[in-house]
């Protein structure tokens, strides 16, 4: 008897979140129940007040605004917490078309994966600038090349997670948490499948992307945060090499000089060659101990999963 938990992070969404809630299924083929969760992140207006008129079932409340991936992660140990076989998570402005949950947990229900990605049609969306196609392209790049997993649109927020996968999953950043996981996914060898999906038409402007220029930035530093994070040897052995190239062309130049007898006045050479050497192996050590403290962070995973699985197993029996 399978039970489904639509979690909905919201952050000041009392104009969309009765739409949104309307859309959403009661029924799903598969699950004998299926309830609604709404995760508050703080919102200032009458969200959480809408919600409950509206029929939703459960509410986590946040103290203050703590960001999207904080938001989903309270959704996703609270869906656990009340007994949750599969979480889907969902937009509160409506962007997604709630018709294709169906769709979305049919991997899930076939035994073929564990995490499933609602794939958008994104050439057709006319919000969609160039350049947001091409980060969105950049971000999934990314995450099949640290991952090793192949999901044509990784930024995206539709997404249906068994419990096993869901007690795995676990967001360092506060930006967002759609990049993050599928990697750890990736690296904990959890199946992971993409179905593609419909969306509704644009409600309003998107929260996280305030600005275009702001918007690359973050972009941007969460690639970069993710490659230090889950390969901060390659990473930092990367930035290494990058530096030490430079000063080994300029010390064999000089060394070319020095040995054909035209070395004097070129002392400054020598000295820039030596600094950046010297800037490259401190930066392989970076390397070295910061692989150290990654395999510290998946011990600190492991720990945190153990701890998880014991509380949600201790409330199961309670709400079955």
């Amino acid at each position: 008897m399978a039970h489904l938990i639509i979690q909905i992070p919201a952050y000041d969404e009392a104009e969309t979140i009765a739409a949104t809630l309307a859309d959403l299924p009661r029924e799903v083929p598969g699950f004998s129940r299926v309830e609604w969760l709404l995760v508050d992140d703080g919102s200032r207006d009458r969200t959480v007040e809408i919600a409950r008129a509206a029929g939703v079932d459960h509410v986590v409340r946040l103290s203050h605004n703590q960001g999207l991936a904080r938001a989903f992660m309270a959704g996703i140990e609270a869906s656990l917490k009340l007994g949750a076989d599969v979480i889907v998570n969902t937009d509160a402005d409506n962007q997604y078309d709630a018709a294709c949950i169906a769709d979305l947990v049919v991997p899930i229900l076939d035994g073929q994966a564990l995490i499933v990605v609602g794939e958008r049609p994104i050439a057709k969306m006319r919000e969609f600038s160039w350049l947001k196609r091409l980060l969105q392209k950049l971000g999934s790049a990314v995450v099949r090349f640290v991952s090793a997993t192949d999901v044509p649109d990784a930024p995206s927020g539709f997404r249906a997670i068994h419990r096993d996968a869901a007690l795995q999953v676990c967001v360092f950043g506060n930006y967002t948490y759609t990049l993050e996981t599928l990697i750890q996914a990736g690296r904990k060898n959890l199946p992971v499948a993409s179905v593609p999906v419909r969306v509704n038409r644009v409600t309003r402007p998107s929260r996280l992307v305030r600005s275009i220029p702001s918007y690359v930035a973050k972009s941007l530093l969460t690639i970069v945060r993710i490659f230090v994070l889950y390969k901060p040897f390659r990473f930092f052995a990367l930035v290494g090499t990058v530096i030490l190239l430079p000063g080994l062309v300029i010390g064999l130049r000089f060394l070319a000089d020095y040995l054909a007898g035209n070395g004097q006045g070129h002392v400054q050479s020598l000295i820039l060659a030596a600094i950046l050497i010297v800037m490259a192996f401190i930066t392989y050590a970076a390397g070295l101990l910061a692989d150290l403290i990654a395999a510290n962070r998946l011990l600190l995973e492991e720990l945190r999963m153990r701890q998880l699985r014991a509380e949600v197993a201790a409330v199961r029996p309670a709400v079955r």
